[in-house]
């Protein structure tokens, strides 16, 4: 897996793997620290990436500059795996003596471990950092749990329409700048045609499908009180998922090969030749560029409803939050915030391609790197998060949205009875987690 698809963990599902962290887990008992120490051991969990020396370049330098700062002081980072995270950090929670002073973790994750009581309220702290002023807005709601801020965002990923510029310039066909248009599109490739996808689509695609929906005007959920309610029963929230289901089918994608097809199955549909058009991220950048569509491909914002808008994407990525467990609370917010201030961003998008999480930082990414660009324009036009409830984790981990998908478009339900059960679901698993 290269650096890139590490990412994709957190934006296609990184809470399936925390289940025993969210909706199923018990609540934690985790004290808060009692002590403020100035000096002594921190100790820093991190994702360990696959290829993980660039990324520990950059943490060295970023620790170093805070052991400069901080005489006395000695940073203990530890690089875990991603797949068995959320049995370690559990058992943190419940055990503070043996715990880290702070962690990463993926975003989605954030409300399950505030309600686990597992991470500090560092809202003082974040807004008064200078650098925070900077933070794109969906990044900073990814740490943000009834208004209270619970870590820094470390870096963010989204989704854009990557498209075979060979294929659509034979067909006479421009890159679509409405879901009309790319409906159209993918119809009329697929016709012409009829080995390629016209757009490889998935119904476990959850993050692909997600667009389409929110460009409608629907919404996952509203806030009611301490609590969600499901609002993808909507006539707006319906007609979006009508219109990505509308892409399976013998017109584009078969149902019978699609239906079951996830996020990595449609973009490797893409780079295999089989699909003209896929729906990938920032993180499937690499991939592409090592397969058969290199220098034939190119990447634009994918498109809202209106001509010329941009469908809002889902925003992943990972943050970095101290515990609350922790002795060295200032020290900890000091370190975390030399871990996920821009500079380390920067050097973390150089290294790794990580999509940095500032505005500023973001342009910059783009002017140096002009692939970002479409990614950046997204983030910038208004992407958007799940619900900040500790309950996501298990609507995703049950897998509720793909199989209302899966249903739709094997025909087996309606969108109005599949996305009544699915909002039934997701209701049942947001008044468990209150």
């Amino acid at each position: 897996m290269t650096a890139y698809a590490r990412i994709a963990a957190p934006l296609a599902g990184l809470v399936l793997a925390g289940l025993a962290v969210t909706g199923c887990a018990p609540q934690t008992s985790a004290s808060g620290g009692t002590k403020d120490e100035k000096s002594g051991t921190l100790r820093v969990w991190l994702f360990r990436e696959v290829g993980n020396k660039p990324k520990e370049k950059v943490v060295d330098a970023a620790v170093a500059a805070f052991e400069k700062r901080h005489k006395g002081t000695d940073v203990q980072v530890e690089y875990i795996p991603v797949d068995t995270r959320a049995q370690r950090i559990k058992a943190a929670f419940n055990d503070p003596a043996s715990a880290p002073d702070l962690i990463e973790y993926g975003n989605t994750d954030t409300a399950g471990y505030v309600k686990d009581g597992g991470l500090a309220d560092v809202t003082a702290e974040y807004t008064a950092w200078d650098e925070a002023k900077d933070t794109d807005p969906t990044a900073k709601q990814s740490v943000t749990v009834g208004g209270k801020v619970y870590g820094a965002p470390l870096f963010v990923g989204v989704r854009a329409l990557y498209y075979r510029t060979d294929v659509l310039k034979d067909l006479g066909i421009a890159p679509p700048r409405s879901q009309a248009e790319l409906i159209a599109a993918s119809k009329k490739i697929h016709k012409a045609r009829p080995g390629l996808y016209g757009l490889a689509v998935g119904g476990a695609y959850t993050y692909g499908a997600l667009p389409f929906l929110w460009a409608h005007g629907g919404e996952l959920a509203e806030k009611r009180g301490d609590t969600y309610k499901a609002t993808v029963n909507t006539p707006k929230a319906r007609k979006g998922i009508e219109t990505y289901a509308s892409l399976f089918g013998d017109a584009n994608c078969p149902a019978d090969k699609c239906a079951s097809m996830g996020g990595n199955a449609t973009v490797t549909a893409f780079t295999s030749g089989k699909a003209a058009m896929a729906i990938g991220g920032d993180f499937s950048h690499a991939a592409v560029e090592a397969s058969k569509a290199k220098d034939k491909y190119a990447v634009v914002p994918l498109p809202g409803v209106k001509k010329g808008s941009i469908a809002p994407a889902f925003a992943g990525g990972n943050n970095i939050g101290v515990l609350k467990s922790t002795s060295h609370r200032t020290l900890a917010v000091d370190l975390m915030k030399s871990l996920t201030g821009k500079e380390s961003q920067r050097r973390l998008f150089d290294a790794m391609g990580f999509l940095p999480t500032y505005t500023d930082v973001l342009d910059e990414a783009a002017k140096k790197q002009p692939y970002v660009a479409p990614f950046v324009r997204t983030l910038h036009s208004g992407a958007k998060f799940v619900p900040a409830s500790p309950a996501w984790g298990q609507i995703d981990a049950s897998l509720i949205l793909p199989t209302m998908y899966q249903e739709i478009v094997s025909g087996r339900k309606s969108v109005d009875r599949a996305s009544d059960d699915a909002a039934k679901k997701m209701d049942a698993a947001f008044s468990a987690a209150r």
